[in-house]
């Protein structure tokens, strides 16, 4: 309905080299189909789902990066604040796999050394074209600490599971404490203001107490 209370707001990043298949991934998790006739995205592009991750209504608004080079500049700018982000190569492109480690530093850099990243390595459907092993990819996941999926973007498979698995982690971080979503820059808003005063981080509520009272 109209009125679900909104839980959270996350907001996330598609990355990665041009012609992976970012847009297509994008479309496919808020279409739920294939966006056939997908041109290079001009700068940025715009999204946003409303997903429910672990009892909580999260609303992802996803911004979709241009992959070219000479949109590097303005791309950027849209980092700030990220608290997720899909890192995307293509398994028939070693070229794109290569360039993973800049497009990582990036986000670390520009974001948030805290960011949550998904490696996504699309055109699972593309079997027979690969270049990049499984092994291999998910070996460069575990040095540099991301998650790790193969994804369709054709087919759908494990679309919605990426961006689900990262907005879990996220929470899990909020509720662990480890991310603070009054920080600014975090990228995590509360969705409903009410919801700020129902939260509080564990083992503060005496001293706020005591804070009241004075």
């Amino acid at each position: 309905s109209r009125t679900t209370l909104l839980n959270f707001l996350f907001k996330f990043l598609v990355i990665g080299s041009a012609g992976t298949g970012k847009s297509c991934l994008l479309h496919q998790f808020i279409e739920n189909k294939f966006k056939q006739d997908s041109n290079h995205t001009i700068g940025v592009e715009f999204g946003s789902r409303v997903i429910n991750v672990g009892g909580k209504t999260v609303k992802l608004q996803i911004w979709d990066t241009a992959g070219q080079e000479r949109f590097r500049s303005v791309t950027r700018s849209y980092y700030r604040g990220a608290a997720g982000a899909l890192l995307v190569y293509d398994i028939t492109s070693r070229e794109t796999y290569n360039a993973l480690s800049n497009w990582l530093t990036d986000a670390r850099t520009l974001a948030s050394p805290n960011i949550v990243i998904i490696l996504c390595g699309n055109k699972k459907d593309l079997d027979a074209d690969r270049e990049v092993t499984f092994l291999e990819a998910s070996r460069f996941a575990q040095e540099n600490e991301l998650m790790f999926l193969e994804t369709s973007a054709l087919t759908g498979e494990n679309v919605e599971e990426g961006f689900l698995k990262c907005a879990r982690i996220i929470l899990n971080k909020i509720d662990s404490g480890e991310l603070d979503p009054e920080r600014m820059g975090s990228g995590i808003q509360y969705g409903d203001a009410s919801l700020r005063q129902l939260r509080q981080p564990r083992g503060t509520t005496t001293q706020n107490k005591q804070q009241c009272n004075c």
